[in-house]
């Protein structure tokens, strides 16, 4: 499915039914819309799913609808506790299953036409809804905006990190090869019958419950992104949410989440990540969809104590953010005191 979960379909969906599938998560990782990268990161995969099952069985809690039906243990579907309880840090996730077309790119854009009309019930929404508490340097928010317009008052944008007074709700594609962002009308568009407002108000309830979350581990959250499907006239969230690889969490300022390798990659590997942006914008203007034909360089394999460093980091987090003992690993304290030193 992703370059970094696979799925597996137990009972397909139809254009009436939802089907029932399993979330295989893997220990490979992604940055720069990369893909598969050349190393893995032992225990990432039971990491995620276990954070992610941890959230939605919290969002289900409080009534936001989603897709989770469980984790996998001993070959049954069970609640998160229970695979703990059994020693069992799980790395397969139950769900349900909807329609997700085809989405054709022909003469230089993508038919969101054609993919409605393959559609009837239900169907995977084809947006990324992303919900900001914080801008960091580098964000790409501060290109598109002035601080003002989220309330700022500010002229320019500083050289240090902004905590907005309101979170700002961001729509972006999910399924063209590079991801952009939309303005309202144009979102409204490619969501079809779901209402955009019904999606803020989704995003903002999850982007609530995760911080809320968060606090209680000393934890800041700073951003991140659902994804949602539209079954029955109702919006429920889908794929996986408030892990360390969908969202960026950080403690006294020190990131948790993907960001720290995506950063380690900028600062040893520049030329790869320039190339990278190099291959995005000629595709742009060559008007292609696949963009990674057009790079020059790959990426170079980790160091192992990187590797190490960033597997203690996926496991003391989330061991912290859940509260469990899920995996053996370091105080989060000492990891990120090595996190300092990368």
């Amino acid at each position: 499915m992703t370059s970094v979960k696979n799925f597996r379909v137990e009972t397909a969906a139809t254009g009436t039914e939802l089907g029932q599938g399993v979330f295989e998560f893997t220990d490979d990782y992604s940055v720069f819309d990369w893909g598969k990268m050349p190393d893995q990161i032992p225990d990432k995969g039971a990491s995620l799913c276990t954070m992610g099952a941890f959230n939605f069985e919290l969002l289900e809690s409080e009534g936001v609808g989603t897709h989770y039906r469980g984790v996998v243990s001993e070959s049954e579907v069970v609640e998160l506790e229970t695979a703990l309880d059994r020693g069992d840090a799980p790395r397969e996730m139950a769900i349900d299953l909807t329609m997700v077309p085809d989405l054709p790119f022909e003469d230089g854009s993508y038919d969101y036409d054609a993919y409605y009309e393959s559609v009837e019930d239900h169907y995977l929404i084809p947006l990324e809804i992303v919900f900001r508490n914080r801008v960091p340097v580098g964000s790409s928010l501060r290109s598109r905006s002035d601080p003002a317009d989220h309330g700022l008052s500010m002229d320019e944008w500083p050289d240090d990190p902004v905590d907005l007074p309101e979170p700002v709700v961001e729509f972006s594609t999910k399924y063209e090869k590079q991801d952009r962002y939309l303005d309202r009308s144009a979102a409204a568009d490619i969501a079809g019958p779901a209402a955009i407002e019904n999606l803020e108000s989704v995003a903002r309830e999850v982007n609530q419950i995760v911080t809320e979350q968060a606090e209680t581990a000393g934890l800041d959250h700073q951003d991140g992104k659902i994804e949602c499907l539209y079954v029955d006239g109702e919006i429920r969230v889908a794929d996986v949410v408030g892990t360390f690889d969908e969202n960026r969490f950080s403690r006294d300022g020190q990131q948790i989440s993907k960001e720290v390798i995506r950063q380690y990659h900028k600062r040893t590997q520049p030329e790869w990540v320039e190339a990278v942006g190099e291959a995005k914008r000629r595709a742009d203007e060559q008007g292609v969809a696949d963009w990674k034909n057009l790079c020059k360089r790959q990426p170079e394999p980790l160091d192992e104590e990187v590797i190490q460093l960033a597997r203690d980091l996926y496991c003391a987090g989330t061991n912290e953010y859940t509260g469990t003992d899920a995996f053996e690993s370091p105080p989060l304290s000492d990891v990120l005191a090595r996190v300092t030193d990368l």
